[in-house]
């Protein structure tokens, strides 16, 4: 019987099943978490000062976020499959040119870093479309996230380690290496597009028709504002959780274990997720950005040892919002505008990394580095607020 369970296993990952997209989502999350940490505190080595790492981050960042508008245009070119491929190739090219060690190409890397997360979300959500069933999306979401969470437990703390114990160039080149493992066995698996919302056969969509289609609709609108957030939020986490250790006393490893603990939380996934199921999702955000814009201001309200341990506890606090995950607007978009509804959908990333470090790098230039976790936490608990006209039965 073991044998014959093995073998399923071994069948189910070389086909497009949930299986499959697991391990792709694992793979390219683990090439970001190897890097999310290390990229602020090269960047906080560079210049120095927080406000001006805020400064680089929503410059690159919109820089990344225009360029990623190319996206639908190229999906619609050249297929999804080619995007994903593309997507690949940036990491391995902003890997590269971050471990160059000079600031310019560092700043290069981070451009090719972004552009790389656009076009491989925006093609890994049109496969998921394609080849998970709209009633499986809800059980699929959760497990994504709680397969993940081994990678982005360890990515953090690991990045920091080899780039502290191995070498500067180290975390660049296990991310490179992760990249490859990725674009092979992704060629490995030939996936293929669904024929009834293959884009290549119509022609390219005009991108002011679409945007103004997408936020139109309220339920789209909703989800993308909260999608925004929980976004937003990692992103300041993983952008001043690691100077804020730093700024306490603590070592740039110590940083990089805190990231780590963090990200933990996302094994409690699908403990949140089964409460979701019983007692509504819609309740299930509610609560969960409450807690964590609570928790979030407390990390100002407390100092030293104590705050790095209540900027833990936020953490966990956001990891409720995950069991969520993209569902509500993968139950909300129609499936003959999926493709176009989907680009527009995953520009939360590209909004969620370019608008916080531009608010935040104006907030730090009267107050101290405590302000970016107040201003955090007022606006989850502004969304837990919005969550209130989610669909009772999500």
């Amino acid at each position: 019987m073991r044998s014959i369970h093995i073998a399923s296993w071994i069948d189910s990952v070389g086909r497009p099943t949930a299986a499959t997209f697991v391990i792709l989502f694992s793979l390219t999350g683990f090439v970001r978490a190897l890097l999310i940490t290390v990229v602020p505190l090269s960047a906080h080595a560079f210049l120095g000062d927080a406000q001006l790492v805020s400064v680089l981050f929503f410059a690159v960042s919109l820089a990344g976020l225009l360029g990623s508008l190319a996206i639908p245009s190229l999906v619609h070119g050249i297929g999804r499959r080619y995007v994903f491929s593309t997507g690949i190739t940036l990491s391995v090219a902003a890997a590269a040119l971050m471990s160059i060690g000079t600031m310019g190409w560092f700043i290069a890397g981070m451009l090719a870093n972004a552009l790389s997360i656009a076009a491989l979300e925006v093609a890994l959500n049109l496969y998921i479309m394609d080849h998970i069933p709209r009633r499986q999306l809800g059980r699929f979401e959760p497990m994504r996230v709680f397969f993940a969470a081994g990678m982005w437990t360890i990515g953090p703390w690991l990045g920091v380690w080899l780039h502290a114990n191995a070498g500067p160039e180290a975390p660049f080149a296990l991310a490179s290496a992760t990249s490859v493992l990725t674009i092979i066995y992704f060629l490995y698996l030939r996936l293929t597009e669904n024929p009834a919302v293959a884009t290549a056969r119509k022609p390219p969509p005009n991108p002011l028709k679409y945007l103004v289609r997408f936020f139109a609709q309220p339920r789209l609108r909703l989800a993308w504002g909260l999608a925004v957030g929980r976004s937003a939020w990692w992103s300041m986490y993983f952008i001043y959780a690691p100077i804020h250790v730093v700024n306490s006393g603590l070592g740039a490893v110590w940083a990089g274990a805190i990231v780590s603990f963090g990200t933990a939380s996302f094994f409690l996934v699908p403990i949140w997720s089964r409460i979701g199921r019983r007692h509504g999702l819609r309740r299930l955000l509610i609560w969960g950005y409450l807690a964590a814009g609570l928790t979030s201001i407390g990390v100002a309200l407390s100092a030293g040892p104590i705050s790095v341990a209540v900027l833990i506890l936020a953490a966990a606090m956001a990891g409720i919002i995950d069991a969520a995950g993209n569902v509500p607007f993968l139950r909300a978009v129609h499936p003959h505008e999926r493709p176009e509804m989907t680009t527009v959908y995953n520009s939360f990333r590209g909004v969620s990394q370019t608008v916080p470090p531009g608010i935040f790098a104006l907030l730090l230039k009267a107050f101290e580095l405590p302000a970016v976790f107040v201003a955090g936490g007022a606006a989850m608990a502004g969304l837990a607020w919005l969550c209130r006209y989610l669909p009772r039965r999500l």
